[in-house]
């Protein structure tokens, strides 16, 4: 068995031009599996907070399913990373998407029974498909250069925006769709999260051979010990790793707290300044589109500018964003749409140029159990943005919270200015 692996191996390091096939051939089926994953994700998004509050009562708590499916995404987060890091990407990317479209039929069981308890419960399991649904653009990296990374990522995800951008758009038509079955309106997306969540994991689990982590594991131990023999790491090798994951980490946790934070609390202020579910749908709609849609652009000037400039362009974007959905008249759709916008773009050039920081600094030995760790750290920062993002607004205002959340990424100027003196 070792042979034939060592084999396969062989066969691609003996071929760039066979090598370079099968990184566009995953690179395809990760992006087939991100259109479902896309979809699953938005239902989440769109009225997971609708849900709580109707279920509750008050909107106070509002907050809560957010929090709850992030804080599922964290735990999610990491043993995906554990699984990818021991049996390949296959195996834990969909296990991950499985989970989490089991955890989507959770919450269809628990609008029916109007059981808070088996929807929190369900909502932390739906995490899985979220942490799954961003862990997936690592997997088309496993065997990219570093001038093709961060365009890899964004490939993948400008993919999701497919799925991310037609399930909020479905709001309606499942909920009318719950409801012809008996099931509560608020649920129906969660119907079309299973389904999508499944979908994806059935996908990488057929389509997704041979793994691109462990050809990249053999190729990286093959190139190390041609040019390096046993010889460990340099300190300075690891030290501007250590940078490199500093820095990456950072940008990814502070833009996901600001975007988590006004994003939940969005389809509640809309909700209270008269706007029905339909129009909710059409500015989460277009802001997960700006979260996934500009990928494409934005990794190759990732690549080609530099991570440190679109890091800094997302902290001064994301600002615009918060000022914005501050100061906009509450019945204007139009001002509501170019903030949400805004904010899933400054999340997106954070993102990206992120986690391009962290591929660069880690090895394919190492790097899905790392990035796990990370995608956790990412996971805890929404869920705390959700969270504290019902509090703020039921004790001072959406506007306060909006504004607040821009201040908090001007953070990310002084930590890429730090990491370029370092």
């Amino acid at each position: 068995m070792l042979g034939k692996a060592q084999e396969i191996t062989d066969s691609y390091i003996d071929s760039p031009e066979k090598l370079k096939s099968l990184y566009k051939r995953v690179l395809i089926i990760v992006s087939l599996s991100q259109v479902f994953g896309g979809a699953g994700l938005a239902a989440g998004i769109t009225v997971g907070a609708l849900l709580a509050q109707q279920m509750l009562g008050t909107d106070a708590y509002a907050g809560v399913p957010s929090a709850l499916f992030t804080l599922g995404s964290a735990g999610a987060a990491f043993i995906v990373g554990k699984l990818s890091q021991r049996y390949g990407r296959r195996t834990g990317l969909s296990t991950g998407f499985i989970v989490g479209g089991l955890g989507a039929i959770g919450v269809v069981i628990a609008a029916m029974m109007n059981s808070v308890i088996l929807l929190f419960a369900s909502l932390v399991i739906y995490g899985s498909g979220t942490a799954t649904n961003l862990q997936a653009r690592y997997a088309g990296t496993d065997l990219a250069n570093n001038k093709q990374r961060a365009t890899a990522i964004s490939t993948t995800m400008m993919m999701t925006t497919f799925g991310a951008v037609a399930g909020p758009n479905l709001v309606d038509v499942m909920g009318k769709f719950a409801v012809s079955i008996g099931v509560p309106s608020l649920a129906g997306p969660f119907i079309l999260s299973a389904t999508a969540f499944i979908l994806a994991g059935l996908i990488l689990f057929i389509m997704l051979r041979p793994d691109p982590l462990e050809i990249a594991k053999m190729i990286e131990a093959h190139r190390r010990e041609n040019e390096y023999g046993n010889k460990t790491q340099t300190f300075n090798e690891k030290t501007i790793n250590k940078r490199g994951l500093t820095v990456g980490a950072t940008v990814m946790v502070l833009t996901q707290i600001v975007m988590v934070a006004i994003m939940t609390m969005t389809p509640i202020h809309m909700k209270h300044h008269g706007h029905g579910l339909a129009a909710v749908g059409i500015v989460i709609g277009f802001h997960v589109g700006s979260m996934y849609l500009p990928s494409l652009v934005t990794g190759v000037l990732v690549d080609k500018i530099g991570r440190t400039a679109m890091s800094i362009a997302s902290g001064v974007t994301l600002l615009f964003a918060g000022l914005l959905a501050a100061f906009a008249p509450s019945d204007s759709m139009v001002l509501l749409i170019i903030a949400l916008s805004l904010l899933g773009l400054g999340w997106n050039f954070g993102l990206i140029s992120g986690t391009a920081q962290i591929v660069d600094s880690t090895e394919p030995s190492t790097r899905a159990k790392t990035q796990g760790k990370i995608d956790v750290l990412i996971a805890l920062a929404g869920a705390s943005g959700g969270a504290l993002s019902g509090m703020v607004v039921a004790n001072a205002s959406y506007a306060t919270l909006s504004l607040a959340g821009g201040l908090l990424s001007l953070f990310l100027i002084p930590v890429v200015i730090w990491s370029r003196k370092a």
